[in-house]
């Protein structure tokens, strides 16, 4: 099946102390940290497009726009969900929002590009 504008990622996470801005040396507070924010919100992007790629094919984060609006402390639980919104050649676009039981705790943009995954990999030399 082709990639179309539509298709849905989701992934949930509930936070440790590893997904604290302590443990990832990004502020000294005991909450989810926003690289792990980051993170979850590619992981939703990939999540969407398995098994829509071409043999061979991956994609690979480019660009990353975020909006991180609430402390989620350890012990919370997040939704993290990605829409492929927008198609240009190789570079898709996707919507992504965190929530928690309580509302939105993060919102913004991920562009990702189609690759193939061995000529991508031989730039790496």
């Amino acid at each position: 099946m082709p990639l179309r504008s539509g298709l849905a990622g989701h992934v949930e996470l509930t936070v440790t102390d590893d997904d604290t801005a302590i443990a990832v040396r990004s502020g000294d507070v005991p909450v989810l940290s926003t690289p792990r924010i980051v993170a979850l919100c590619e992981e939703a992007a990939v999540a969407a497009v398995t098994g829509q790629l071409e043999q061979g094919e991956t994609t690979v984060g480019m660009r990353i726009q975020l909006d991180h609006l609430a402390p989620i402390a350890v012990g919370g639980r997040v939704t993290v969900d990605a829409r492929l919104d927008k198609i240009q050649g190789r570079r898709l676009l996707f919507t992504v929002s965190v929530n928690d039981d309580r509302g939105l705790v993060a919102a913004g943009k991920v562009q990702r590009v189609v690759v193939e995954r061995a000529r991508f990999m031989d730039k790496t030399n």
